[in-house]
């Protein structure tokens, strides 16, 4: 289960899988937001809508916004003009620049992933049960063959880097194919709170971890892209937004089934890599609070961020603590 839902844990009403195989420094967020919470529930329910001004958005102005960006790349620059009222247009023209490029070679077991994340938050109100809750490193190192933490986790939902690139490297060309492949390497459940995912929805949550995975070819994630246009529901944000390092990005969302929020899938314009991911509030609503606690009920307004994660910098490394 991704970053996002984990910071959902903060709600008592949407308890998450721990994912803190990932790495050391997310284990301390989890703590953190979960108060110790377990149980599995795989509907995210915690997430964010930019609502915005139509806007055609050319290339020279898409590499304009990105200059001095800290975020990963891996060669590829858009360099045609580009709009953004189309999930189709825009993955597809990121699918063949990622196309052209050549991919490196696959890292050693023995090498460790670095990245850097940096993670914001919807600033609570006084009294509420969120205030004080978020603490996190930033900098994490997992082994590409952690196959320990895949085994014995608690979160059915783990995978390894190496697991998660050798699986992406061999998904089909046909969207509809690849799709099933991916619902199938990252499954739906429920519990007694959480009914199990629709198809769209799972394809849409499942596609996310993986575009999110590290390392990945580039060919594979142009198949990934195309497959994801066909999801049901998938749509572009007319207009960039930014990502919780205050980057321009280009959001891929997805309103969440039965939910006040929808998910976005945050790409760079500048290299079609994944920036991060959000999740923002599609409509006003009030966030009910369990009976007993005594704090404040939440409310949220349309086209407020309510969590989002930013990928700052992501490489192969040769050890744990190294950075590039």
């Amino acid at each position: 289960m991704d970053e996002m839902t984990q910071l959902r844990e903060l709600r008592a009403d949407a308890p998450v899988p721990d994912r803190a195989a990932l790495a050391p420094g997310r284990q301390r967020l989890t703590d953190s937001l979960a108060g110790g919470r377990s149980t599995r529930r795989l509907r995210a329910d915690w997430r964010i809508a930019s609502i915005g001004a139509a806007a055609a958005i050319t290339a020279a102005a898409l590499l304009t916004t990105q200059i001095g960006s800290d975020g990963p790349t891996h060669g590829a620059t858009a360099a045609a003009p580009l709009t953004l009222d189309s999930p189709a247009e825009v993955l597809n023209r990121a699918a063949d620049e990622l196309a052209k490029q050549q991919a490196a070679p696959e890292p050693r077991d023995d090498q460790w992933i670095y990245t850097r994340t940096k993670i914001a938050q919807r600033e609570p109100k006084a009294g509420s049960a969120d205030v004080g809750r978020l603490s996190y490193d930033p900098d994490s190192w997992v082994p590409y063959d952690n196959s320990a933490a895949a085994e014995n986790g608690k979160d059915s939902d783990y995978r390894t880097a190496r697991q998660v690139y050798r699986a992406a490297d061999e998904l089909p060309d046909n969207p509809a194919l690849l799709l099933a492949k991916v619902r199938s390497f990252y499954p739906t459940g429920h519990t007694a709170d959480s009914l199990p995912e629709a198809e769209a929805q799972h394809s849409f949550r499942a596609m996310g971890l993986m575009v999110e995975a590290y390392p990945i070819a580039p060919d594979a994630l142009a198949r990934i892209y195309r497959a994801l246009a066909t999801v049901p529901g998938v749509k572009v944000t007319d207009h960039l937004v930014k990502d919780a390092a205050g980057r321009d990005a280009i959001a891929i969302t997805r309103k969440e089934d039965g939910s006040h929020e929808q998910r976005e899938i945050l790409i760079s314009p500048r290299d079609y890599s994944y920036a991060g991911m959000r999740f923002v509030a599609v409509e006003d609503y009030e966030m009910k609070v369990p009976t007993g606690m005594k704090v404040p009920p939440e409310t949220y307004k349309a086209g407020e961020v309510l969590t989002s994660e930013a990928r700052i910098m992501a490489a192969v490394v040769d050890a744990k603590g190294q950075k590039p």
